[in-house]
């Protein structure tokens, strides 16, 4: 009888580059914060490991913190998961937001409420999640839970490196044929490429957008009615991400990115549930067998004080302290006396 894999969440690493490439051959036209492209991706790696070493200095802008999901016992990566400290900056964060304009005419006795985008900048922006992503053998089972949450605890662990504010761009409506309703019907006109390539083109240089995408006001009723529709949508493998992200506190406001309209979720860091419900206590026995699963939690829980490892497994309170499994032991390499942080895996009814 096969072992259950031991799945961990770490920092990434130079050496994970092969390994994260062909994850990345994986994923759907959308996901552009996990690039197709490898000497990208090897630079998006390198700007990763320089932001975990110097961690401490307060003098540095960290520009990104990647991790990966590791089986530990075959070393196979699963999985990927980032957080940018703070979009904008040198180079603006550009979103679309949704206002209701109001047209009135007394002589007519006419009244009418017209959805505009209005294309904003943002240099000073908040933290952004994103690059999630998880081999599809692995889902299931509050994996991809785990992996999309451990950013909010390494939040919690560390919170002067990230903005009060944390947004997720969610990716947008894009048809079975790559097709993209909001981009056809838009930013096609103006850029006159495909949007695989305008969107992997971002990634490298926004100059074009500011030069080349209307300055004026959108009249969304001016648009086509799939067009309309997949504002504020997401694609449907990203849904449950959105369910995900949402039962944690995040919401979508009136932001859409740009390109496929996908809606950009917000949340004050310190109210986001995992991060606000999240505690740290001392590790006070591992158990290897359990007589009374009922007091068990199953949680996810990251390491404190130490190099930063995540995963999800079981445990529960007593008053001396944390009881926890052998496998979440295992998984964190901690053992009695080290601290954790942890906070229930799923949001309770």
């Amino acid at each position: 009888m096969s072992q259950e894999p031991l799945l961990v969440v770490r920092p990434i690493q130079m050496e994970d580059l092969s390994q994260v490439n062909a994850l990345a051959k994986l994923t759907a036209t959308g996901l552009t914060t996990l690039p197709r492209d490898e000497s990208l991706m090897e630079k998006r790696m390198k700007q990763a490991v320089r932001s975990f070493s110097q961690m401490e200095d307060d003098s540095v802008q960290h520009e990104l913190f990647l991790f990966v999901m590791e089986e530990k016992r075959s070393g196979e990566i699963v999985g990927t998961c980032g957080i940018v400290p703070k979009v904008g900056g040198f180079k603006p964060n550009y979103a679309y937001q949704l206002r209701t304009e109001v047209h009135e005419s007394e002589t007519l006795g006419l009244r009418y409420e017209h959805e505009v985008l209005y294309l904003v900048r943002e240099h000073d922006g908040p933290t952004e999640i994103g690059s999630l992503f998880l081999r599809s053998e692995f889902r299931g089972g509050g994996t991809g839970r785990v992996l999309s949450l451990c950013r909010f605890l390494f939040m919690a662990n560390f919170p002067d490196l990230f903005e009060s504010e944390v947004i997720a761009e969610m990716r947008g409506v894009i048809n079975e044929d790559g097709s993209c309703p909001f981009w056809d019907s838009l930013a096609h006109h103006f850029l006159g490429i495909d949007f695989p390539n305008a969107d992997m083109l971002s990634l490298y240089n926004k100059e074009f957008i500011e030069t080349l995408m209307p300055r004026h006001p959108i009249y969304v009723g001016l648009l086509p009615p799939a067009a309309q529709a997949s504002i504020g949508e997401v694609h449907h493998f990203t849904a449950p991400a959105r369910r995900l992200l949402e039962g944690e506190g995040l919401e979508w406001h009136d932001l859409v990115d740009i390109f496929e309209a996908g809606p950009i979720l917000q949340c004050k860091r310190e109210e986001i549930r995992a991060v606000r419900d999240s505690r740290v206590d001392a590790i006070v026995e591992i158990e290897t067998h359990f007589e009374d699963m009922g007091a068990f939690r199953r949680c996810i829980a990251t390491t404190v004080g130490g190099p930063f490892l995540a995963a999800g497994g079981l445990l529960f309170l007593r008053e001396d302290g944390l009881v926890i499994e052998q496998t979440l032991a295992e998984a964190l390499q901690v053992r009695p006396g080290d601290a954790l942080r942890y906070v229930d895996l799923r949001v309770e009814a």
